[in-house]
Parts: C-alpha cells; sequence; structure tokens
C-alpha cells in the first residue's frame, strides 16, 4: 500500500516583472529585492519540515527561491525543466496591456482558456498541464511517505490545483497564486488532493 507523499507546491518570490504584470513565461527573470525577502521568510517558514527533497523549475526565480529553502531545510535540491512555467511566445515582455492592444484575437482566447489555442510560438494550456502534472506526480511518486517542496511558477501551481481539486483547465480560475506562498497536497500513489492553499503568514512579519 503507498505511504502518501506530503507535497509543498511553492511558487518563486516575487520578480519586477510580476509587479509590472508583465508575462515573464519562460524567459529567466530573476528575483527582486521583495522577491529575495519573500524567499528567506519562505525558508524561515519551512525550516522545520522534514523535507527528503526540492525540486526546481531551471528558471532562475525559481531556483533561487529553492536555493535559499535548501539552506535552512539541508534538502537537496534538483532542476527539472519540467516544472517551467507555460511558454507563453510572443506575449512573453509584454504587459497585459501591451497583449491586449498587440493581440486582441489571441488574448481574447487566452482569457477564454481555449485548451488548444496558444500565443504564437507558445504552448496550448492542454501541452502545458500535461506537461506540469505528470511530471510533478512522477516526482511525488517516487517519495512514499515522504515531504518534498516542488518550487515552480504560477501557471504549473494552477494546474497542480486543478488536478488536485477536479476542477477543468479550461474553467475560471476563482483562487490565488501568490508569490512565496505555502501551498500543501498530498499525494497517494495515483493523484493529488488538497490539504491547504495560499498560506501567507510567514509573509506579514517584518523581516529580520
Amino acid at each position: 500500500m503507498f505511504e502518501p507523499t506530503r507535497v509543498f507546491a511553492l511558487r518563486h518570490g516575487q520578480t519586477a516583472w510580476n509587479a509590472e504584470t508583465r508575462i515573464q513565461g519562460q524567459l529567466d527573470i530573476g528575483l527582486n529585492d521583495t522577491g529575495r525577502r519573500q524567499a528567506q521568510q519562505l525558508a524561515l517558514a519551512l525550516a522545520d519540515e522534514p523535507l527528503v527533497a526540492i525540486y526546481s523549475s531551471d528558471l532562475l526565480r525559481a531556483l533561487h527561491t529553492a536555493q535559499a529553502l535548501a539552506a535552512t531545510t539541508a534538502a537537496p535540491v534538483h532542476i527539472d525543466p519540467l516544472l517551467r512555467e507555460r511558454s507563453f511566445g510572443i506575449f512573453e515582455g509584454h504587459t497585459h496591456a501591451d497583449v491586449e492592444r498587440l493581440w486582441p484575437e489571441q488574448a481574447a482566447s487566452w482569457r477564454r482558456r481555449m485548451l488548444g489555442s496558444a500565443p504564437e510560438g507558445g504552448e496550448t494550456l492542454e501541452v502545458f498541464g500535461a506537461r506540469c502534472v505528470p511530471a510533478v506526480c512522477a516526482l511525488a511518486a517516487a517519495h512514499p511517505g515522504q515531504s518534498i517542496a516542488i518550487v515552480a511558477h504560477g501557471g504549473v501551481l494552477d494546474c497542480l490545483y486543478r488536478a488536485a481539486v477536479g476542477v477543468d483547465l479550461a474553467a475560471p480560475r476563482s483562487w490565488q497564486l501568490g508569490n512565496a506562498v505555502i501551498n500543501r497536497l498530498l499525494f497517494n500513489g495515483e493523484r493529488l488532493s488538497l490539504v491547504g492553499w495560499g498560506d501567507a503568514s510567514h509573509l506579514d512579519a517584518e523581516p529580520g
């Protein structure tokens, strides 16, 4: 019988582009000062968790967040490109307002969460979900009865939440995907389930 894996599903700390509502996708944008502070606060909040492994996207904003967590937990960091954010093609580097102005038809498809459509040069939602959710399940399956952290991106966490609660990829989103908040999932050997989402209490503290 499979003993469930505890999964901490974590989004990277803030970047300057997050603050500007600029679409990052797979562009390699690092943390800003706020993001570095958030990563430290997240690391302190999870310092006593018995993590056996930290799996991170290879993009710097996630990797630097994962490395901060590794410094307090002593868990090793493993890089997995399958945890990258969705590729947004021509949208990347532009603000939401830019996208609406420059590519109104593609922007409309994006807003409607059309599974088979993608910005030019980017991934469809369908392809993205089929990339990241099985990757996380495979990582969790390797650690029955243990605790792991997944450090990734808003889009990845959105897919994980949907998989855990049974919400279709095309459905509107009503949950938050905050930077450096703590989300808790369980993997039972077959699927993910939700334990807790959006714990930001550690981010309210003044940095020491």
